[in-house]
């Protein structure tokens, strides 16, 4: 596919697809590897409250109202990330719930990038996508972690 074209004010937001995507990555990595499930998991629930949840709130707070919640396509959008959140947050079989996470979170994000952002990008104003490109740079300030990254997929 060649690549989207993406108006400024999105392309922060859209470049955190690829952090998601690279989780799926690491999902399929690890465990070809056979890395114990359950770290995997850890991984995936760290991730999801430093780098989904902030991005799902951005998004359902910011960029989803342009369109309305009541269009389809952002109904489908917040239904999944509450999907996703079950997933990785669940207590159901580990090995089971990460397969599920490596899937589902890749077909969200290219449904989001293919589909949903460019109807939103087509029908924003030059004020909603000044206020997506404020809210971003608001939302996204550098953090530092004490604890070193656990890098299962090496």
């Amino acid at each position: 596919m060649p690549p989207i074209d993406r108006l400024p004010e999105l392309q922060g937001i859209s470049r955190e697809h690829h952090d998601g995507l690279l989780l799926c990555w690491k999902i399929r990595v690890g465990t070809a590897k056979g890395v114990a499930p359950s770290r995997i998991r850890r991984y995936c629930r760290q991730f999801l409250k430093v780098n989904l949840k902030p991005h799902f709130d951005l998004e359902e707070n910011v960029l989803f109202p342009i369109l309305g919640y009541d269009h389809p396509d952002v109904r489908r959008a917040m239904a999944e990330h509450r999907r996703l959140q079950r997933l990785i947050n669940g207590r159901s079989d580990v090995v089971v719930a990460l397969s599920l996470i490596e899937e589902e979170l890749e077909a969200h994000i290219r449904f989001e990038e293919r589909r949903l952002f460019d109807r939103i990008q087509k029908v924003a104003t030059a004020d909603q996508l000044a206020e997506v490109g404020k809210a971003h740079a608001e939302s996204h300030q550098p953090t530092v972690s004490g604890r070193p990254e656990d890098v299962f997929w090496e």
